[in-house]
């Protein structure tokens, strides 16, 4: 493929918001080489590893395993490659080693029993650390799998949460603070302004240096890093605005949800879309994937998002339609906007059984 029609250092901004980003045209298996490599570096030597979501809440998990033991291998996996993320660390993992699952929650058991079994084989011992809504029959899988599984409140805990409390090491203030910084923006409560700061970061950069910075100085990030933040929210912001602009607002089973598609940080358009009347948000990205925001008007995010290959929380979910077979439905997606994905998820807001005044499920 000429490298010409897919990097996007100066593609102009309305084309970058409707196309996904480099890496998505990367075959597979050049991806999944690079990540068998960089599993093996991370894990070599190592006694304990770390599979975690690469966003601020699981980063912040593997800056507080490094600080309680020494060290902690990263292997970044996000919700839709959980099981390989698990594969790799019981493939390279040092045998007899101590592994950590973080901010990751499976959608069903068999996604994730065969390399449960691999891991536990390696493992000396397996503890997981989460905050996700867990299918009771999921959560008790894991737990009879032999996995240490201890899962935070949603509503009130993020994963760095739930780590600081559950390791057996005295975290001094700065530790607690990070957590506390990162659950404002995890669960969406924006009461510190430097939570967005911590999100942001951790998307934009390397995992590992992410995990360098926060563990020098906390949530307090350094000028530096503060430059590196204003410089590229200038085109952050212009792409929320982009994805807002060609956003509509849809009444669907009752409620007013924002529909919108476009590489875009999903939670500002969210909140534009509340401004304007939505008790619910859609973000469809470019690379098929989606993400679904509430309000307090709206707790059944991660309903919608089970019906679509998906999860999370009751205020936030994610998903990724099963619409894809080929690249002419990708195709078809980046040219539509994504309207396939739009329907199939609006359908999901559909489906769902009408509560009563109490918040109960009532039948139909």
């Amino acid at each position: 493929m000429n490298e010409e029609l897919i990097a996007d250092e100066d593609m102009p901004l309305a084309r970058k918001s409707i196309l996904p980003g480099t890496g998505f045209f990367v075959p597979d298996e050049v991806d999944e080489e690079r990540r068998e490599r960089e599993a093996r570096e991370a894990l070599d030597g190592k006694s304990v590893a770390v599979v975690a979501d690469p966003d601020a809440d699981g980063l912040a998990c593997v800056a507080l395993l490094r600080e309680a033991f020494g060290e902690a291998g990263l292997v970044p996996a996000g919700p839709h490659d959980l099981e390989e993320g698990i594969e790799l660390v019981a493939e390279f993992g040092e045998p007899g080693l101590d592994v950590f699952v973080c901010d990751l929650c499976p959608d069903k058991f068999e996604y994730v029993e065969d390399e449960l079994d691999m891991l536990l084989e390696t493992a000396d011992s397996v503890r997981w650390f989460d905050h996700h809504q867990w299918d009771p029959e999921v959560e008790q899988a894991v737990r009879d799998a032999g996995v240490d599984l201890v899962i935070g409140d949603g509503e009130a805990e993020c994963t760095a949460d739930v780590a600081v409390r559950s390791l057996d090491h005295e975290f001094d203030e700065r530790w607690v603070d990070l957590a506390a910084v990162t659950r404002d923006h995890d669960l969406w409560l924006r009461e510190d302004e430097r939570s967005d700061d911590l999100a942001d970061l951790a998307y934009w950069l390397d995992p590992d240096e992410y995990v360098d910075i926060i563990s020098e100085g906390g949530a307090d990030l350094p000028p530096e890093t503060q430059e590196l933040l204003a410089e590229r929210r200038v085109e952050k912001e212009a792409l929320i605005e982009k994805a807002v602009d060609r956003g509509e607002l849809k009444e669907v089973n009752g409620w007013t949800v924002g529909v919108t598609y476009g590489r875009c940080s999903q939670n500002e358009v969210a909140e534009a879309f509340r401004e304007q009347g939505a008790v619910a948000s859609v973000v469809v990205k470019p690379a098929g994937s989606a993400s679904i925001r509430g309000t307090d008007a709206f707790e059944r995010c991660h309903e919608v998002a089970a019906q679509v290959n998906g999860g999370g929380h009751p205020k936030a979910a994610g998903c990724k339609p099963d619409i894809y077979d080929d690249m002419l439905d990708m195709a078809h997606h980046w040219t539509t906007r994504g309207a396939t994905a739009k329907q199939v998820i609006l359908d999901g807001f559909r489906n769902l059984e009408p509560e009563d005044s109490e918040g109960v499920e009532t039948e139909r």
